[in-house]
């Protein structure tokens, strides 16, 4: 395996800590005990206490309590046999630093306390030559403020990771949300101009055999249809490749386009009536586009599912709310409409605006639908 690889694997990540803690505890831990008076001078039994914690520190991401015990124990029997006070704490400092700042906040804690007091209490049980009282509680506060500092970043690493946590879950719901929209953008440039196409499919099949000359408006409608849907499509799928190329797009839909949809709608045999109330003002993008899918997917639903021959829309501005309504005069049908993806997906837009959507049936049996949508 090259260098390279270890790297990428974190494996030599891994070796250089304890490495480079063992070599420079092993050396200075001969320094200190060698040039300290009274001192027990240094020797293999040392640097194997030296190496059990440096060594150890290796496996301090996959265990990270054993590691504490381990550089707890190695370092606290260096101490009682009177070796010199040195670079051999590192190991001890380190374990503990890491495995309170990554949550193991009592293991951290109680291997703190308890190298602090077996080299006490044992110095007293070996009647060792004493320390100060000075010197024990610079010891102790020493100890104290590496517990502290390790909480200090053990609580800003927790508020970074809730942070991320925080983020990542946002983006995955904006994600969710264009998914949800671009879907609904499908089914309604899909289902619309897909029904145009098949009703005027059908006149033009109707016709061509007796009356010729009239199936050509039929087949321009179809021609109309299906480029226009091609060049929905291409928009849309322009936005989920997010590619830089200059793709044909057309303006945003909305309540602008009001006239092509009816006209088009009118062409395949359904007449449509347009009704406005109030006055009419340019509307947000979110808003002014939800409003003209619901339009065209309910005067779709009229053209694919009723047997009705017209359709009347009627748009309501309002100082708060703008209301539209489609009704139509299809035949007489009784009981709730049957919801399928259509009227579900006008809702969710509806919904998602913090408006309400119904659907109903009109005095003759003909389908309702009533949208009211925060402005």
């Amino acid at each position: 395996m090259s260098t390279t690889d270890l790297i990428s694997d974190g494996r030599l990540r891994r070796v250089l800590l304890p490495a480079a803690v063992t070599i420079i505890a092993v050396f200075g831990s001969f320094g200190a005990s060698n040039n300290q008076d009274g001192r027990r001078h240094g020797d293999w039994l040392m640097v194997v206490l030296v190496m059990i914690g440096s060594v150890s520190l290796y496996w301090l991401r996959s265990h990270p309590v054993p590691v504490v015990w381990a550089t707890v124990g190695s370092t606290l029997v260096y101490m009682l046999m009177q070796y010199g006070y040195g670079p051999v704490i590192f190991s001890f400092v380190i374990a503990v630093f890491t495995v309170i700042r990554t949550g193991h906040r009592l293991a951290g804690w109680i291997g703190l306390v308890t190298l602090y007091a077996g080299h006490v209490l044992g110095r007293l049980v070996l009647g060792l030559s004493g320390q100060g009282i000075y010197q024990v509680l610079l010891v102790g506060t020493c100890f104290v403020v590496l517990g502290f500092t390790a909480e200090l970043f053990r609580g800003h690493r927790e508020r970074v990771m809730a942070a991320n946590k925080t983020r990542r879950e946002a983006e995955l719901r904006r994600a969710g949300e264009e998914r949800l929209r671009i879907a609904q953008e499908l089914h309604d440039v899909v289902a619309h101009h897909i029904s145009l196409i098949n009703v005027q499919a059908s006149t033009a099949l109707h016709l061509v055999d007796r009356q010729p000359e009239q199936a050509g408006p039929a087949l321009a409608a179809i021609k109309d249809a299906s480029k226009e849907a091609l060049v929905e499509l291409r928009s849309i799928v322009g936005v989920l490749r997010q590619s830089d190329e200059s793709a044909p797009r057309q303006p945003v839909a909305g309540l602008d386009r009001l006239d092509h949809l009816i006209s088009r709608t009118s062409m395949a045999g359904l007449e449509v009536h347009a009704i406005v109330h109030g006055d009419p003002r340019p509307l947000p993008t979110s808003l002014d586009r939800a409003a003209f899918r619901i339009i065209q997917e309910s005067l779709t639903n009229v053209v694919r599912h009723a047997k009705a021959t017209a359709a009347t829309v009627r748009i309501q501005y309002g100082e708060e709310t703008l209301v539209l309504q489609v009704d139509d005069d299809g035949s007489a049908l009784t009981g709730p409409p049957r919801e399928g993806n259509g009227i579900v997906g006008m809702r969710e837009r509806a919904t998602a605006l913090g408006g309400t959507l119904t659907a109903s049936r009109t005095p003759t049996g003909g389908l309702r639908i009533v949208a009211n949508l925060p402005i």
